[in-house]
């Protein structure tokens, strides 16, 4: 009875070895699959698991490639210098991978301006999208997540997607339209990796040892890998604000008495314009508020569908047409874009019923956006007078929320460390917003990203490209202090100090009440300019005029500008330039073009001191090249 136990034992441990050996397959990260596209020009690695010791054989164009497994499982090939084209089919070991290109490849990261997809610009871009139909224009989206512990070595999900009207709504803006640019000018398929997350600061985006002259992050990151203070106040916030929101649910008479009905009566609702803030009249609270107004529809218009726009508004709306909710956005940043399914309207009277919340700050639908209702291609303007009704007023506001996936090292660990082994062509990055609040370090931030960036990917002069800050906020009618514009001046130094990187300008597309601009085209347009100079060594002009020295002769500054990009634009008046006198303040200041000078002067001011240019966070200044590119802000000091 023994011999036999023993026996039976030895059997199933061999059975069990035996299929181990059998299942025993090549793992590939999710990089490395389906419809990728490889780097051209470069030497490219091929990389995965596998048991120890398995042998594991490259067969790609042709020839094929054969490495071992270490005693970790993991396991290399380097492929030779490839030249751009495809489809191709690779096979690894028991693997086919299939429809691969080779062409250029770039790392597309930063916070929500460089995130921001196609789906929210569509109204500006409809045709782009509806034609949209490119194979060799693919992107690889990573995953939103974050990590404080480890740097991660692969994605739990992703994949390459080709171009086409379904997939390009996912697709950033920016990295879309800097990738059409590539590909029409190359004729070389791109492949976008793109990984970004809205908010985030750079400090996230960085690793321990990049952040090792920032003590308060590295202590940050720190705290974080502590797994339970992570659920402990992810379930502590979401409580209080769960809370929060029924308090209010059970507080709201609208909510409660369904003032969303069509039927509702509304004769002793007040009226107010809309675009505007209910707060003039009402006092600052934080709580719910109703709005109704009455449209008339001509015949026909029943079974139509139709597009509604409300504009922006703070923070959170429910939106219903006659009852019939269209549509609800929970933050203050997405634009109010409803599609009206067939059915809802009515000939002749129709009602629009809009609940809004505000859990902080001034509750306004946003000034100077666009509201209207969209019929076969008619706009019926939505804006002055609504009606209006509080629904409650809470006694403190909404609670705020830990945002956990912003903190130092997160996104590094788990978006950007997957990707080291990928051999691409260089980095787009579109960041900053969130670094407002301390610009003075930036400089120095984004100098050692860069670098550490280089080192990770072993190749010290990658390009990098950086977009500058857009304008933001209203404008301000006497020359001020800035922290946008001091960080658009480290930007700005940063690409002036360090090698192979580019800016693209954008100061003159932004939006004063809105954070994210939605022309991304010329965003992406100035990127491959960029990349055209930088990346392909192209003899062209990608930058407006750059500033480069000053000289005080009397009561006048004379600026110089690189060659190049100092063959100006003419225009009637300059503007945004600003002259500082010996208390220190800064004036508006006089600024003509001499040639290829331009001189500034106030004749408040004898012995001037310093200019600055666009010095503010919405300027106005309009200097230009011949190219239609504008200067960077800049202070002389």
């Amino acid at each position: 009875m023994k011999n036999f136990n023993t026996s039976k034992i030895l059997y199933f441990l061999f059975a069990f070895c035996f299929i181990n050996l059998f299942d025993a397959k090549v793992k590939l990260p999710a990089l490395v699959s389906d419809g990728m596209v490889l780097q051209r020009d470069q030497k490219l690695k091929i990389w995965g698991s596998a048991d120890d010791g398995e042998k594991v054989e490259v067969n790609f164009i042709n020839k094929k490639y054969k490495t071992t497994a270490d005693q970790n499982g993991n396991w290399k090939i380097t492929l030779p210098k490839q030249i751009a084209g495809g489809p191709y089919i690779m096979k690894i070991n028991e693997i086919t991978l299939k429809d691969i290109f080779i062409g250029d490849v770039w790392v597309a990261s930063g916070q929500s301006n460089m995130e921001l997809p196609m789906r929210r610009l569509k109204p500006l871009y409809e045709n782009e999208i509806k034609t949209a139909n490119n194979q060799h224009i693919r992107f690889f989206t990573v995953p939103q997540k974050y990590n404080f512990k480890v740097p991660q070595n692969d994605f739990e999900s992703g994949k390459w997607e080709a171009t086409n009207p379904q997939t390009i709504l996912n697709f950033s803006g920016v990295a879309y339209f800097f990738a059409k640019n590539i590909n029409e000018k190359n004729k070389v398929p791109v492949g976008i990796i793109n990984t970004n997350l809205g908010g985030s600061p750079i400090q996230a985006w960085m690793d321990e040892n990049a952040l090792k002259n920032y003590p308060e992050y590295l202590d940050e990151a720190k705290k974080w890998q502590n797994g339970d203070l992570i659920r402990s106040t992810e379930s502590t916030e979401q409580a209080l604000s769960k809370a929060w929101y029924e308090e209010l649910d059970q507080s709201d008479i609208g909510f409660n008495q369904h003032w969303e009905k069509f039927e509702t009566n509304d004769s002793d609702w007040k009226t107010m314009n809309i675009p505007g803030s209910w707060e003039d009249t009402e006092g600052s609270f934080d709580g719910s508020v109703w709005f109704r107004k009455e449209i008339n529809l001509s015949k026909g218009t029943a079974g139509k569908s139709a597009f509604l726009n409300l504009g922006r508004i703070k923070d959170a709306d429910v939106t219903y047409i006659n009852g019939v909710k269209i549509g609800n956005v929970t933050y203050e940043y997405p634009p109010r874009w409803y599609d009206i399914p067939a059915g809802v309207l009515k000939d002749g009277k129709n009602i629009i019923s809009v609940r809004v919340i505000n859990g902080s700050g001034r509750g306004e639908f946003i000034a100077e956006k666009p509201y209207y209702l969209e019929i076969d291609g008619q706009k019926i303007n939505l804006e002055g007078e609504w009606k209006y009704k509080v629904g409650a007023k809470m006694e403190k506001m909404a609670p705020g929320q830990t945002f956990i996936r912003w903190k130092p090292t997160g996104l590094y660990n788990a978006m950007i460390h997957p990707i080291i082994n990928y051999q691409i062509k260089g980095f787009l990055w579109y960041q900053g917003e969130s670094n407002t609040k301390k610009p003075e370090e930036y400089g120095d931030l984004l100098t050692t990203m860069i670098s550490d960036w280089r080192t990770k990917w072993n190749q010290k002069d990658l390009p990098f490209l950086v977009v500058q800050l857009a304008n933001f906020m209203e404008q301000k009618s006497e020359p001020l202090e800035s922290n946008w514009a001091e960080l658009r001046d480290q930007q700005r130094l940063v690409s002036l100090k360090v090698q192979n990187t580019g800016l693209a300008v954008i100061t003159d597309i932004g939006e004063w009440n809105d954070i994210h601009p939605l022309n991304k085209k010329t965003v992406g347009d100035r990127l491959a300019l960029q990349a055209f100079k930088i990346a392909d060594k192209e003899n062209i002009i990608a930058d407006g005029p750059v500033y480069q020295s000053m000289k005080i002769d009397g009561k006048k500054v004379i600026l110089s500008f690189k060659s190049g990009t100092d063959d100006f634009e003419n225009v009637s008046e300059l503007k945004g330039f600003a002259i500082k006198r010996k208390d220190g303040k800064y004036i508006w200041a006089n600024a003509k073009i001499e040639g290829n000078k331009i001189i500034v002067w106030s004749e408040n001011i004898q012995n001037p001191e310093a200019v600055r240019y666009n010095w503010a966070d919405n300027p106005s200044g309009n200097l230009f090249n011949k190219t239609g590119l504008p200067a960077s802000s800049f202070t002389t000091e």
